[in-house]
């Protein structure tokens, strides 16, 4: 496919948030809350000030990175696909270059002034992030691949604070945030059915229809949980950690039932909002916890996850 050239936005200030609205900045929202709660479980409470700011830094570039990768990829792909073509007026498919590039350069700075282990594993990370986008031309499971690259972000961050990755803790809340993208990104490729059949580009519902793609995308939120359950147990988090699960548990039950309708409105929200929202939950639980753990509240800690291990 050939796209035709795109429309950008006159001025400077629309250039740039047009260039934001292009690779979606606002769905930073969805891998930082990981990544922080995982700085916070590691550091148990907020590490210094630069370390804080250069996990910042790293996790806004890499997104930054990988997503505008992913629209000058997939920029023919986009153009042409009804939900999408609104894309190429946002911006041009050589600003996205070139912004991947920066966002790339700015990345490798972020890392080699965290610690070694991170610069060691920044190209492993670059390639994980950049790869997902070309999935979606061989697998139906490019979902799975997503969920790989927004599973670096606790990695990563527990990295920089600790400067290892000998604990389980990381792994699991990497494990939570694969099953957890894989599931919710299922849901949003029912969208793209019929596109991805004329393009020829392989997706999970496009391979097996909508409704085996929202079963899996139930299970694997359901084993998101029980792994959420087993990192508040191990990092030995307290009862604000238990009232964050069970707000999670039915912001994951909302979002199901918003898209069985499969009205695309519907759907938007239980992508956006919906995932937000366990992001949020989760890292206000995880705060509250260390917090009432460092500090006694009338004489008691919570505690409810503590035992003899």
């Amino acid at each position: 496919m050939t796209s035709p050239p795109g429309k950008p936005r006159p001025g400077l200030f629309r250039h740039i948030f047009g260039t934001l609205e292009l690779i979606k900045f606002s769905h930073s929202v969805f891998a930082l809350p990981f990544a922080l709660s995982a700085m916070l479980v590691a550091a148990r409470g907020v590490p210094n000030l630069g370390t804080l700011l250069w996990i910042l830094w790293c996790l806004v570039s890499a997104r930054t990175a990988a997503m505008a990768f992913n629209r000058w990829a997939d920029w023919d792909y986009d153009t042409f696909n009804p939900r999408t073509k609104r894309r190429s007026q946002l911006g041009t498919r050589g600003t996205t270059l070139a912004l991947c590039i920066l966002a790339l350069v700015a990345f490798a700075v972020g890392c080699s002034q965290l610690n070694f282990l991170c610069l060691v594993l920044c190209p492993v990370a670059c390639v994980i992030i950049l790869g997902y986008s070309l999935t979606k031309r061989f697998t139906a499971y490019s979902h799975a691949f997503l969920g790989l690259a927004l599973a670096t972000a606790p990695m990563g961050a527990w990295a920089a604070t600790t400067g290892a990755l000998d604990s389980p803790l990381p792994w699991l809340l990497a494990a939570a945030v694969w099953c957890w993208v894989f599931g919710f990104d299922l849901i949003y490729a029912t969208q793209d059915v019929e596109f991805d059949l004329q393009a020829k580009l392989h997706s999970y519902p496009a391979k097996h229809g909508v409704a085996a793609a929202l079963r899996l995308a139930r299970f694997l939120h359901f084993v998101t949980w029980l792994i959420l359950l087993a990192f508040g147990w191990l990092g030995n988090l307290g009862m604000p950690y238990c009232i964050a699960m069970l707000l999670i548990f039915f912001a994951l039950i909302t979002e199901h039932i918003l898209c069985r309708s499969g009205d695309l409105a519907r759907i938007n929200v239980a992508f956006f909002q919906m995932n937000a929202l366990v992001g949020l939950i989760l890292v206000i639980g995880v705060g509250l916890s260390i917090y009432f753990a460092s500090n006694l509240q009338f004489g008691i800690e919570w505690h409810p996850f503590s035992g003899d291990r």
